[in-house]
């Protein structure tokens, strides 16, 4: 049969179930990547984003005309165009199956819905394949078959499943035919070229390279060195995890393979529970569809009244709010299209508990800069921030940035890199310089009062329970 595998959130050869399927029973494969600019515009993809995503399907499409499959580049505007698109070039060239791996965000799902019914009257097998997760959704489930809402015990059986099932990563298929010419995909769509500098090296093996680095040199003090933004002490591989150049699969057993090597187990543990986290999200995305239609996991904060976002919110956006570690944080976000994740729920606890501003502005704005955006991700993390999510902070648990300022950059050496006009002041003024009583020039006031606020939002949080 001729085969085609329609590439999206995995752009790698190596452990990917659709490729390997296709390739195994083949009397010719072909591969397709369809550009859909004005659905990622609607899903707030970010031109950091859409420029790692195109720069990764043109090295993926040079891997595949290596093993002699041609990769096409399909245009469309939507995701109701791209199904038109793939269903002329079904017909356009003879494809009898068609082979993805599953997406979990709800129009991500009612597309691939259509998709089959409308190759399915045209005679096209659809096969489609669980692959974002090392379980695969669904499977980590209670002794009464419902989805865990919480982290621990989700994290536990998701680690039962593991010793009990143990998952393999899937070998890079063998070459179908003579080399050839790839295409190449040459323009960024007008709405994502103004991009920061690259973060990470493109390709699937520059991925490998990265994990293989960080298990070997950092992985052992992650526990420890985390959440100090300062210290090169994460793994920078969220890019290639959210895009799918690695998998959960191949990031976990490279883990344990570490593991068995010895080293610092803490760290190794630490880091695979990160694993289990972004497996966990993924089921709550595909079990719980309202949280990828702007909707609260818990819907009694749906009742919440949020404050208008006004000039408070377009000072969180810029790094202007008079709170260090919040400023710096938004700074390094809007440069670089990323964040270190202690900074990402210190940003997103400000914004939702001091103030008080709707946790679905602040997770629009995370998508529109991240280069790492991640629908399950970077939700579940908004919505832990803002107690509306699974497993939430309890909603009188507010992070004070000046104290978390003070222990995770004690000297402040992360503050002076992002935020210069503060560079003079002394380690302990920098975490709060209206408290020295002088305020650099140049630097705003705080915008809240950290204290006050703080006693409204748990008296809002209160009201609803009463």
């Amino acid at each position: 049969m001729k085969e085609l595998v329609w590439f999206r959130n995995d752009l790698r050869i190596a452990d990917n179930p659709a490729l390997t399927a296709a390739c195994k029973q083949s009397d010719g494969v072909r591969a397709c990547f369809v550009v859909t600019p004005e659905q990622w515009l609607e899903h707030d993809w970010s031109p950091a984003r859409v420029q790692f995503v195109i720069a990764h399907a043109n090295a993926l499409a040079k891997e595949l005309a290596e093993l002699g499959i041609p990769l096409s580049f399909l245009h469309a505007r939507t995701f109701d165009d791209s199904l038109e698109r793939l269903d002329a070039f079904c017909r356009e060239h003879g494809i009898q199956r068609i082979h993805f791996n599953e997406e979990y965000g709800i129009n991500e799902r009612r597309r691939d819905k259509r998709l089959k019914q409308k190759l399915g009257d045209a005679g096209v097998d659809v096969c489609k394949y669980r692959d974002q997760t090392v379980a695969p959704v669904g499977e980590v489930l209670t002794k009464q078959e419902e989805p865990y809402s919480v982290f621990t015990p989700f994290s536990r059986r998701w680690r039962e499943w593991i010793e009990e099932n143990q998952p393999v990563v899937l070998p890079r298929p063998s070459s179908q035919g003579a080399s050839l010419e790839p295409e190449q995909l040459t323009d960024i769509p007008s709405p994502f070229q103004d991009a920061p500098p690259q973060l990470v090296e493109t390709g699937e093996s520059a991925a490998h390279q990265q994990l293989e680095t960080f298990l070997e040199e950092t992985a052992g003090q992650y526990k420890e060195d985390r959440d100090f933004p300062a210290i090169d002490g994460t793994s920078q591989l969220s890019p290639y995890l959210a895009n799918g150049v690695l998998s959960g699969r191949q990031c976990l057993l490279a883990a344990r393979e570490a593991q068995g090597r010895g080293g610092n187990q803490e760290g190794f543990v630490t880091w695979i529970s990160e694993i289990a986290w972004r497996d966990f999200y993924i089921n709550i995305l595909y079990h719980y569809p309202r949280i990828s239609m702007h909707r609260a996991f818990k819907p009694e904060t749906e009742a919440l009244i949020w404050n208008d976002p006004g000039d408070a919110f377009e000072a969180w956006k810029t790094g202007n709010t008079g709170i260090p570690i919040v400023d710096a944080a938004m700074r390094q976000l809007n440069a670089t299209g990323w964040m270190h994740n202690r900074l990402r729920m210190i940003t997103a606890m400000f914004l939702t508990k001091n103030l008080f501003i709707d946790w679905r502005l602040g997770e629009a704005y995370f998508m529109s800069k991240l280069v790492d955006g991640f629908l399950a991700s970077n939700n579940g993390g908004w919505q832990w921030s803002a107690s509306t999510g699974t497993d939430a902070a309890p909603y009188f648990r507010v992070f004070n940035p000046t104290t978390q300022s003070e222990r995770f950059d004690p000297k402040g050496h992360f503050i002076r890199q992002w935020v210069p006009e503060l560079a003079k002041l002394d380690n302990k003024k920098i975490h709060d310089p209206g408290k020295g009583g002088v305020i650099p020039k140049g630097y705003p006031r705080l915008i809240v009062d950290l204290k006050e606020s703080r006693k409204e939002a748990i008296a809002r949080f209160q009201a609803l329970k009463d």
